[in-house]
């Protein structure tokens, strides 16, 4: 039994319903027109949805083939979004945020967000780094069955943890060098686990994104398999616009 209204993302035109979406629980989705913004919803069966990978998947699904069937600019709401009315919508989003809305649809017009993760072989990489540096290697080399002090530990940690990040800032800058020239906005955020290097979402103009994609496999096929390249050429712009 519905209780409510489960809102996925906000466009500027109304979608179809003969796109047959399936959204969260199964249930049909919706678009409904409110002071000129389309919202995509569907019936909610619960009042919090918990963000299990189910749900998660199924609330970027239904954005990403939205966005496929050419309703390409839209402005994602945040996951687990259910009101209980459209009344609620208006004085809770619409009202306060009108401008706001519209300054986001202007600036994502003819754009699409892209991003990429970047890893490598930690432990790969401090072995290139001693076989390359003979004196760092030297030096570890020496301490080894050794009781160290404190501060012989932390000295050569951090030669190695130096070394290691010039190396790895040395990678990023050669992604930056390459592919921040197509994007009109780049955000760089935190690196998800210990082997990723870089974490960076583009807002780039959709029809560049073939040129992108061909950028990214060149620098993929530079490094070859010293590194791992994760490339998502499609998703919803949650990185440069999301509302609230």
């Amino acid at each position: 039994m519905a209780i409510g209204l489960y809102l996925y993302g906000i466009f500027p035109d109304q979608i179809p319903d003969q796109l047959a979406l399936e959204g969260i629980d199964q249930e049909p989705v919706h678009s409904e027109v409110i002071a000129g913004f389309s919202f995509l919803y569907s019936a909610a069966h619960k009042e919090k949805y918990l963000a299990s990978r189910r749900y998660l998947i199924c609330h970027e699904k239904v954005l990403e083939k939205v966005m496929e069937a050419g309703f390409r600019t839209l402005l994602p709401l945040r996951f687990g979004m259910v009101v209980k009315t459209w009344e609620t919508v208006t004085e809770q989003l619409i009202v306060p945020y009108h401008d706001q809305l519209q300054d986001l649809f202007a600036k994502l017009a003819g754009k699409r967000e892209v991003s990429i993760k970047i890893f490598w072989d930690s432990s790969s990489e401090l072995k290139t780094v001693l076989e390359l540096n003979h004196n760092l290697k030297q030096q570890r080399d020496e301490m080894i069955g050794k009781k160290l002090s404190m501060e012989e530990i932390i000295h050569i940690g951090q030669l190695i943890e130096n070394t290691l990040s010039q190396r790895k800032q040395a990678i990023i800058q050669v992604f930056r060098d390459q592919l921040n020239g197509f994007a009109q906005e780049v955000s760089e955020n935190d690196p998800m686990t210990a082997e990723m290097i870089y974490n960076a979402a583009y807002l780039i103009p959709w029809d560049r994104e073939p040129e992108f994609s061909q950028k990214v496999e060149a620098i993929d096929q530079e490094f070859g398999d010293r590194l791992r390249i994760r490339y998502n050429n499609l998703t919803a712009p949650y990185t440069f616009a999301q509302l609230i």
